[in-house]
């Protein structure tokens, strides 16, 4: 999508043609989006796909996690859409 790519057999991520390095629930999150291009993702359903088991919800890990990956591939590369959640933005 755009400059972003995933190769899901490799788990690598790259951006403009260069690897990035994720742990493994960022690449997690990255991989979300992409298999969810034009959706827009609460926080709620972000968790829920990360964890899969019970998690506090009142917990600030999806936005540091969005934040990580903004400074690993791209500022805008997630975008926050105000009250709903986050959009992919690989243009």
């Amino acid at each position: 999508i755009g400059d972003l790519s995933l190769d899901t057999r490799t788990s690598k991520v790259m951006w403009q043609g260069q690897a990035v390095s994720l742990t493994a629930l960022e690449y997690k999150v990255v991989a979300y989006f992409m298999h969810n291009p034009e959706k827009v993702i609460s926080r709620t359903e972000l968790v829920e796909h990360i964890y899969k088991q019970d998690f506090d919800r009142d917990s600030n890990t999806i936005e540091v996690f969005i934040g990580r990956i903004r400074k690993k591939i791209a500022p805008k590369i997630i975008k926050t859409v105000r009250g709903l959640g986050y959009q992919l933005n690989a243009e």
